[in-house]
């Protein structure tokens, strides 16, 4: 069974020892800081307190009289008024977990429930705990930051394209395609040459860019190609065997024929980051590439995309590309 990459998150064993011990850590946590803190034990004793501090304030009327006067007057229901609401001066701890990319809300409410967030230094074990923006969270000894403005794009690239922000020679580039989509500046994760079709990420995420590009990731990716001649029995061997090109050697994951009726029109998976590695590979053997087209990059498809258009990334592709999901990265 193939483990998920979520494991650590989800499945937990529940029990009554485990809601026990939590009982018991929230209790000893209370008392330890109504000793700090010298916070009333009873009601009884917090309201004689009150009415000790309601006397003070009558003995000096002035000073209550300019708190008074100072006093901005109070909105219903008001809220920090800010650029980003990721950027609030406070907000519930799971939610910073959340918005730091690391999961979903609730699972970040396990996490913090289960003892494995840090504030300031000490374990918080309420997922509404209000977090400030200048709080140190901790998790797996990593300090968390909030995630802003980051932005993930996916487009089907069409032909006569290229993956630059800009051409010396005036030709189209994608950024002209997704003009309307944001105002942020993102980069294209890898390239597709002109001529390659499919699957294309645009992000301003540079972590995330550096981990779906970097060879030892070695990310999955799925090409269609369609030959001048059908392919050969033995040239689809080599393929799977691999060939020696200039740059070196090279072997594809996995061939098939798309199209058990035309021979000419496959597909290939390949991890190989490489530049223009399919189109080589196929040339080294005697074939020239009339189309290709890359129908799943990591967990990305093109389904439901149309050719030159776009759409943003939902939550759960974005987690999954940020935690390496092992169904789209080659086994070790």
């Amino acid at each position: 069974m193939k483990q998920h990459s979520f494991d650590k998150f989800i499945n937990k064993e529940k029990g009554a020892k485990k809601k026990e011990a939590i009982r018991q850590e929230k209790r000893k946590w209370k008392e330890e800081r109504n000793k700090k803190y010298e916070v009333p034990s009873t009601k009884y004793e917090a309201a004689n307190k009150e009415f000790e501090i309601r006397n003070q304030k009558l003995e000096n009327p002035q000073s209550l009289k300019l708190k008074t006067e100072n006093r901005k007057p109070e909105t219903r229901n008001q809220k920090p008024v800010t650029s980003n609401p990721q950027t609030a001066t406070e907000m519930p701890l799971n939610k910073f977990i959340a918005h730091a990319g690391i999961c979903s809300r609730r699972e970040a409410a396990e996490l913090v429930k289960e003892g494995k967030i840090k504030v300031n230094g000490d374990f918080v074990y309420e997922p509404g705990y209000k977090v400030h923006s200048n709080d140190k969270v901790v998790f797996n000894n990593k300090p968390l930051h909030l995630q802003k403005n980051l932005v993930y794009i996916l487009l089907n690239k069409p032909k006569d394209y290229i993956t630059t922000a800009k051409d010396t020679h005036g030709r189209k580039t994608v950024f002209d395609l997704i003009q309307q989509a944001t105002d942020e500046r993102v980069f294209p994760v890898g390239r597709l040459d002109r001529n390659t079709t499919g699957v294309l990420l645009l992000t301003n995420d540079g972590d995330l860019t550096q981990k779906l590009t970097h060879p030892s990731f070695e990310v999955k990716k799925v090409y269609e190609v369609k030959l001048d001649k059908p392919l050969q029995k033995k040239d689809f061997e080599s393929l799977l065997s691999g060939v020696q090109l200039e740059d070196g050697f090279i072997l594809a994951d996995s061939v098939g024929y798309v199209d058990k009726k035309d021979k000419s029109v496959i597909g290939i998976e390949i991890h190989s980051g490489r530049n223009r590695i399919v189109r080589r590979m196929f040339e080294h053997l005697g074939y020239d590439v009339k189309n290709l087209d890359r129908v799943l990059f990591a967990n990305l498809t093109k389904k439901n995309v149309d050719r030159g258009k776009w759409r943003f990334l939902n939550e759960k592709e974005i987690r999954l590309l940020k935690y390496m999901n092992q169904s789209f990265v080659k086994k070790v």
